[in-house]
């Protein structure tokens, strides 16, 4: 029998019964694990009050809510799992269903998706400690962008004819991998687990997915719309499980042929290690990052308060390209530290439970979360650095941080190179570009920065001088599912959304046919 997670929420952004099974999802079916085992799976912010649920008891380690636990899987499950996926993918997926059918298929699964959106933004918001109204505005709604451009690609990944003589004929063909393997975080569940869901399915992969075991709540309600859109059994089987047990049998499974990992460069570099060991399977990253804001004398000093604030405060700083490191020109410091500060204070006074309606900043995802933050904001104070702002725990229950803001930093700072994963905003001085580009690239990440001038020129000449595989110009963190994302150096490999997706998720064959050649 399997087992279901209900929860009745009375609250000012969202009235309503949540339910999802907890169980594994494998074989379009809901199965125990084999060796069975439980994960508690907590609220990081949610105020009791709030809740009529089957179980909620206090934490005796930390003061989020323990409000279900799901079942734990292990490398037994995950070879289950590829058996029903590597069956999927040769019997009833793959070059068995054209592209137009799977694309069909997909388009069903956004509507179904866009119909449930205020119940999976619910999820998001009682899991992962997102602000509702964030959650429902763009993680849900990127999930069916995304789910919908990768549906009308489904049909038209092709390869190309290639000249060589009269007497041949040579093409090539884009061709899946057959089964893959994805791994997710938990900052943003549910649009992790679509965005390698999405052109996984839409190449004609089969796929076997670990949602993290801190969220993995709107990835089993997920499972449940995946059915109803008609995708055959074993073409999406979702394991909840720990990074060492379940992330290790993907990474190192001989049947996988490629995996897909979006997490800490620490962890990435386990996934490199375990393709090399295994089967050489194709490795894609996204990895961490420490980007840099540049802030020019010329720039609109109103917006780019606004797009900087929203750069590092985005999702509580949880967020991979935060624009954490903050570089202003000393023209502008003054009147941009005003603003900024402001910006800040005016965030931590709409810091409240996820599920009150005009609430903009949570609380970080668990206690090791929290405690690793507030463990940068001391390095921070020790090394010399100055609190403009925040730098406290917010209220006594859930894992609140203030929006925080520290000056005279110096780049060899602690919290300056490392990524901390929080609300914490570190600013700096500068005088010139040639200063600045320096600084900005003296870091061993590259997934994002932002360029705020009025100078046309300088912008663009600045953005291609950072060592960053995306940069935006006056404006920070708008994302588009048509234009590829990934980092340089430590931040990761390959490109994830956008044409550049389909890439990592095919692999090409060439033909050569003869129609004339003689020995």
């Amino acid at each position: 029998m399997s087992t279901t997670f209900q929860i009745s929420l009375d609250t000012p952004a969202y009235k309503g019964a949540l339910s999802c099974n907890t169980d594994l999802y494998i074989n379009g079916q809901w199965v125990k694990p084999v060796e069975g085992g439980k994960i508690e799976v907590f609220n990081p912010g949610t105020y009791a009050r709030f809740l009529d649920v089957q179980k909620v008891s206090d934490n005796p380690a930390a003061t989020g809510k323990v409000i279900t636990s799901v079942s734990v899987g292990t490398s037994k499950d995950v070879d289950i799992a590829v058996e029903a996926a590597e069956k999927a993918y040769k019997t009833s997926w793959g070059f068995k269903t054209p592209g137009m059918v799977r694309g069909q298929m997909l388009f069903k699964l956004a509507d179904l998706v866009a119909q449930h959106a205020d119940e999976l933004a619910a999820f998001e918001a009682l899991n992962g400690g997102k602000p509702y109204e964030s959650a429902r505005n763009f993680d849900v709604g990127v999930c069916i962008n995304l789910i919908k451009y990768y549906a009308g690609w489904a049909d038209k990944v092709h390869g190309e004819t290639v000249e060589t003589t009269e007497n041949k004929l040579a093409y090539t063909r884009r061709e899946p991998f057959g089964v893959v393997g994805a791994i997710i975080p938990w900052n943003a569940p549910l649009l992790m687990l679509v965005m390698k869901i999405a052109p996984a399915l839409a190449t004609g992969n089969t796929i076997v997915i670990k949602p993290s075991e801190i969220t993995p709540l709107s990835a089993l309600r997920f499972a449940d719309l995946v059915a109803e859109a008609g995708i055959p059994a074993g073409v999406i089987n979702i394991v909840n499980g720990y990074g060492n047990t379940v992330g290790e049998a993907i990474s190192h499974h001989p049947d996988i042929r490629k995996i897909s990992f979006t997490g800490s460069t620490l962890t990435g570099r386990k996934i490199q290690e375990a393709s090399a060991k295994s089967n050489l399977k194709v490795v894609s990253l996204e990895l961490g990052g420490k980007s840099p804001s540049i802030i020019f004398d010329d720039a609109d000093l109103e917006q780019t308060i606004k797009w900087a604030s929203m750069g590092i405060f985005m999702n509580m700083g949880q967020i991979c390209c935060a624009g954490s490191r903050i570089f202003v020109q000393e023209g502008i410091y003054d009147a941009f530290m005003k603003g900024f500060i402001a910006a800040a204070q005016n965030l931590q006074a709409k810091t409240a439970d996820p599920f009150v309606g005009q609430t903009m900043h949570g609380p970080q995802i668990s206690k090791t979360q929290f405690d690793r933050v507030m463990s940068y904001i001391d390095s921070g104070k020790s090394d010399g650095a100055k609190i403009e702002t925040g730098g406290e725990r917010h209220g006594t229950e859930g894992f609140f941080i203030e929006p925080t803001i520290f000056t005279d930093c110096k780049p060899s700072m602690k919290m300056v190179q490392d990524e901390i994963f929080g609300p914490v905003a570190a600013v700096i001085k500068f005088k010139t570009e040639e200063e600045v580009i320096e600084m900005a690239n003296k870091t061993t990440y590259g997934l994002a920065c932002g360029v705020f001038t009025e100078n046309g020129s300088r912008a663009l000449r600045v953005a291609h001088a950072l060592e960053a595989g995306t940069a935006w110009v006056n404006c920070y963190n708008s994302l588009d599912v048509q234009v590829p994302f990934g980092g340089y150096k430590m931040s990761g490999i390959g490109r994830e959304w956008g044409q550049h997706a389909l890439e990592l998720y095919t692999q090409v064959k060439s033909v050569h046919v003869n129609i004339g050649m003689k020995i």
